[in-house]
């Protein structure tokens, strides 16, 4: 069901204030870590709280901390993930710039929990707002001393960055990032060594989504067993859900993790907009597999997404009714992978390439049978063979178009035209 924790104040306008965070028990939580907890005392409280990662993977957060060794003699960095870039996604922009201390404050206790005296929030360059909004409440946090040198009293020091980034999609995956806020070219890079051990300049670096870290002070507030008993048993707290699509009520919506998607898509979604059959669900951001309207009851939560055929990724559940085309989506899809393609990787870069061209052939008419066999094949040589997962997402909805609508595909063949004549050219904004 909704549950508002991390929007509980999000629709107050004076909420980016400080004074005004700080007079709802903003930064306690920070000042009970540096006053009163080691370390590892808040690495095992958030491990206990089983918080997984917000923005795609899912990995448990809490053990991502306790990989940053203890002993190392060079600097440690936490970096906030603020790139998202993923179609169909857009709750770290609304937490950024709405409650930007929360983001401030989970950073800072993060920061405290591996050792870092330096954390960074890398935004994607297009978020003017965002990042001028976090540049604002981290400015109004050091004013109030809870950033800066001997944070209040405690010989804890913190310095925090705004770093904007070009734009790209690619920087959203963490190795990615790293080479971005160094001033190289957005690639990845090959691991191991993982960033926790070899991240920023070569040292020990956390990499962490915004949602994920808006969690924070809450878990720290209320302990980790309470938030634990939020949500299932493996997927506990709540999850900032973005639905876009055909209903009548796109939006952000913060759920608790297990509520049904029928809830989210017809109760606070509205339904299906002009009283049309609902036909695909894309469930967690557009390279997570499609679902269809049988799945519809499916549980919002790691393991019960997995269980349906898809994944929950970063949360952007995407929604079409009977008049969408399915060829026209994966088209769209494609120019946006094969556009986001860093060319890194053979494979990716002319593959993605391929993938756009094949479908496009299709689409205008001059498509052959075999070339469904050939977009299947391209999948294959796709999938598994990159450094990074961009070549897999650009396969996942691909395959998934073929193997649900398969019709739909050779109906173009045969007819040289769509078997569904209408197109909705903002299907994923709404």
């Amino acid at each position: 069901m909704e549950k508002k924790l991390l929007f509980a104040n999000i629709d107050d306008p004076k909420q980016p204030e400080i004074d005004t965070y700080i007079s709802k028990g903003g930064y306690e939580s920070f000042k009970k870590v540096i006053k009163e907890m080691k370390p590892e005392e808040v690495i095992e409280e958030v491990k206990k709280s089983g918080i997984r990662g917000r923005g795609g993977a899912g990995f448990p957060a809490g053990m991502k901390w306790s990989f940053v060794p203890k002993d190392s003699p060079k600097p440690k960095y936490l970096v906030c993930n603020g790139d998202e870039s993923e179609p169909g996604t857009c709750k770290d922009r609304v937490l950024m710039e709405h409650d930007p201390h929360l983001v401030v404050e989970g950073m800072a206790i993060a920061s405290y929990a591996i050792g870092a005296g330096h954390a960074f929030i890398y935004i994607r360059g297009e978020f003017d707002y965002p990042a001028s909004q976090m540049r604002k409440a981290i400015d109004q946090a050091y004013q109030k001393g809870f950033l800066g040198k001997n944070i209040q009293g405690s010989g804890y020091d913190l310095e925090m960055i705004v770093h904007t980034g070009g734009g790209a999609y690619i920087c959203g995956e963490e190795t990615a990032l790293l080479n971005s806020l160094e001033g190289k070219p957005g690639q990845t890079r090959i691991r191991p060594p993982f960033p926790a051990v070899e991240g920023l300049y070569a040292c020990p670096t956390v990499v962490n989504n915004v949602e994920t870290l808006s969690n924070m002070s809450l878990i720290i507030k209320n302990g980790g067993e309470w938030y634990s008993k939020i949500g299932t048993e493996k997927s506990t707290g709540t999850r900032i859900f973005c639905l876009s699509g055909h209903v009548k009520n796109p939006g952000n919506y913060e759920l608790e993790l297990g509520t049904p998607m029928s809830y989210l898509i017809n109760d606070l979604g509205g339904g299906i907009v002009d009283g049309k059959k609902l036909k695909a669900i894309i469930p967690g951001g557009s390279s997570t597999p499609i679902l269809t309207p049988d799945k519809i009851d499916t549980k919002l939560d790691f393991e019960s997404v997995v269980e349906a055929g898809s994944m929950l990724g970063s949360g952007g559940v995407i929604v079409m009714h009977e008049d969408t085309d399915m060829v026209w989506v994966a088209k769209v899809l494609a120019h946006f992978y094969m556009h986001e393609s860093c060319g890194e990787c053979t494979p990716c870069r002319q593959g993605t390439k391929w993938l756009h061209d094949t479908i496009t052939r299709i689409y205008n008419g001059h498509g052959k049978m075999e070339d469904i066999d050939i977009l299947l094949d391209l999948c294959d040589n796709i999938e598994g063979k990159t450094i990074c997962p961009l070549g897999d997402a650009a396969v996942i909805p691909i395959r998934s178009t073929i193997n649900l609508f398969r019709n739909e595909y050779e109906h173009y063949i045969n007819h040289k035209k769509p078997l569904v004549e209408n197109k909705f050219m903002s299907f994923v904004n709404g």
